[in-house]
């Protein structure tokens, strides 16, 4: 059980990184000021700050987030949220006066440092910080040298907004970006997900990849197979003049064929050495399980792989990419489809849906079976964080690119009221969603 807590643990942070740096990634790259990396919710346990960034770990594993510049709903910065960003230009001149070794010639640290600093003229400080000294910077510094100390001057600062200030501000602020910046920071998250699965997948297929032959075990005397001639340790050849190099290539053959006559070339190891037969066999209709959690008619015709069909293949480059780009829209069709069964009801909730318990049994189970497993495993999660966060439920990311759609064909954002609605009823939905499937999966390990 520890082995699976950690396996998931580890997978699922590693995706959430990716996740939230394609948040943080767009956001720098649009000029956005992120306050905050944080692997985990807080408490806070860990962390350092680099640039503008507190880089940190809470003590809630399994999420994370991005916290950027600016109030969540409203783009009128709050007393509290001005407060906030003066004390993140507190620290910016800070750490720049530590780094030039300003504070350590005149033996001062922290707020004394930066009184001190605030009362020099001011042509000094670009020189003394060794970078040009910014316009925010430089209202919070005339301040600090004109009050009594840095707690005063950022209240005075945060309470009187001085107009420069904002400006700097809302430079820097999510909800004061245009539409099309918000749209791409917000989406930039489940991209980076759905897009790390084909490069997973890729570096998989070239470390190599497990393959199922298509040679079949003991065939039932009651399956088409056997009725047909098929036998065990058949290697099917081709089906209808159609090269078949794996297991999968000839499922999908039988599955398409709508029930016609299929000509199947195999070779068949006998007394006198290999022998090579065309054999005719017509598929039959059964109802087997989708993979979905219900079941539906296939055409099928009772055979499946046999011992010692595996192998693993390496690819080179060019020809991994190709299949891992393919094996991902393969993958992320399978998802869909099994989203949407669970929206319509053909697939049971209860059967579908599993919670963190369902998941680390999962990984536990997939780091025993091997390497290729894991990464298979890290792009399914992958594709499904992806997806779901694109689903128009507020609190989610879709829910954010909802507003934004709608703030586009209006010309004007969403009431205030109106998305304070939308947040709390999407954060009902998703305790009630979380709190179903912890169950569910309690339920599951009772029996």
């Amino acid at each position: 059980m520890i082995t699976s807590i950690v396996a998931a643990v580890v997978i699922f942070s590693i995706l959430i990184v990716i996740h939230e740096a394609g948040h943080f990634a767009v956001a720098k790259r649009m000029g956005v000021r992120v306050l905050r990396f944080s692997l985990g919710y807080p408490p806070r346990v860990w962390g350092f700050r680099h640039g503008e960034t507190d880089y940190a770990i809470g003590a809630t594993p399994l999420g994370g987030y991005v916290r950027m510049l600016g109030d969540e709903v409203s783009a009128e910065p709050s007393t509290e949220t001005l407060q906030g960003y003066l004390e993140e230009l507190r620290l910016d001149v800070l750490d720049a006066i530590q780094r030039s070794g300003w504070s350590a010639r005149i033996g001062e640290t922290g707020d004394a440092a930066l009184k001190k600093f605030a009362d020099q003229p001011e042509a000094e400080f670009a020189k003394q910080l060794g970078r040009p000294i910014k316009s925010d910077e430089l209202v919070l510094l005339r301040e600090i040298a004109r009050t009594s100390g840095v707690k005063v001057a950022i209240e005075w600062l945060a309470e009187n907004r001085p107009a420069a200030l904002l400006e700097e501000y809302n430079q820097r602020a999510f909800p004061t970006q245009p539409l099309r910046s918000r749209f791409a920071i917000v989406l930039a998250g489940p991209a980076a997900n759905i897009l790390f699965a084909p490069i997973l997948m890729t570096l998989l297929y070239m470390v190599g990849v497990p393959e199922v032959l298509p040679i079949l075990r003991p065939v039932d005397k009651t399956t088409p197979a056997y009725v047909a001639g098929l036998r065990e340790g058949d290697r099917v050849l081709a089906i209808d003049g159609t090269p078949v190099d794996a297991w999968e290539d000839f499922a999908q053959a039988v599955k398409s064929s709508d029930g016609k006559e299929l000509n199947f070339s195999v070779t068949r190891q006998q007394a006198g050495g290999v022998t090579r037969l065309n054999i005719v066999v017509k598929p039959k209709k059964e109802v087997t399980d989708t993979g979905y959690g219900d079941k539906a008619p296939n055409w099928i015709i009772g055979v499946r792989p046999g011992p010692g069909a595996e192998i693993t293949k390496r690819y080179g480059p060019v020809a991994a990419v190709a299949h891992g780009v393919s094996g991902t829209v393969r993958m992320a069709a399978m998802l869909g489809v099994g989203i949407a069964k669970i929206i319509q009801g053909a697939t049971p909730v209860r059967q579908a849906l599993g919670g963190p318990i369902m998941i680390a049994q999962m990984a536990g189970r997939e780091v025993h079976q091997g390497f290729a497993d894991v990464v298979m495993f890290m792009v399914s999660i992958s594709l499904e964080l992806g997806i779901i966060n694109l689903l128009p439920v507020p609190l989610l990311d879709g829910g954010h690119l909802l507003f934004f759609i709608i703030e586009g064909i209006k010309g004007e954002p969403l009431k205030l009221r109106h998305r304070e609605i939308a947040m709390q009823v999407g954060l009902f939905l998703l305790v009630i969603l979380m709190a179903f499937v912890i169950l569910n999966d309690l339920s599951r390990l009772i029996g």
